[in-house]
C-alpha cells in the first residue's frame, strides 16, 4: 500500500479546543485513515513549521486525499503538506526505470546531445 507523510498546523482555535477539552487527537486520526482502508504507522505532534506529522498507508492517492479533504473539511486545520513516501526497493525501481527514461527523453532544445555533459553516450 502506498505510504504518505502528511505535515499539519492546527488553527487558533483548533488550540484552544484542544486546550479546553484535551483529548486523543492520534485516536481521531486512525479512525478516519482506518474508515477509508488505511493504516496510521505513526502519529507525532512536534516544534517548528508544523504542529505535527502523520505517516499512513492508503490504498491509493484518490483515498489519500479523500482522507485530507475530510479532515481539512473541518475547518481546524490550518495547513497541511503531504508528500507520497517511497521505501528502498521502491527507489531502486525509479533509479533503474528512470535509467531508460533518461535515454529517450528531448530535453529543451533538445537538438544538442546533453547525454555527453552527463556521461551516458549513447
Amino acid at each position: 500500500m502506498p505510504t504518505y507523510l502528511t505535515f499539519f498546523t492546527y488553527t487558533k482555535a483548533a488550540w484552544h479546543e484542544m486546550v479546553q477539552r484535551p483529548e486523543d487527537r492520534e485516536t481521531a486520526t486512525r479512525k478516519v485513515i482506518e474508515a477509508n482502508g488505511g493504516r496510521l504507522l505513526c502519529f507525532y505532534w512536534m516544534f517548528g513549521d508544523h504542529d505535527g506529522l502523520a505517516i499512513y498507508e492508503a490504498p491509493d492517492a484518490v483515498v489519500a486525499a479523500t482522507v485530507l479533504a475530510g479532515i481539512i473539511s473541518t475547518g481546524r486545520i490550518e495547513k497541511m503538506k503531504t508528500n507520497s513516501l517511497l521505501t528502498g526497493s521502491e527507489s531502486q525501481r525509479v533509479l533503474d526505470m528512470a535509467k531508460f527514461a533518461s535515454t529517450t527523453y528531448a530535453p529543451p532544445g533538445g537538438a544538442t546531445d546533453w547525454h555527453a555533459e552527463y556521461g551516458l553516450e549513447g
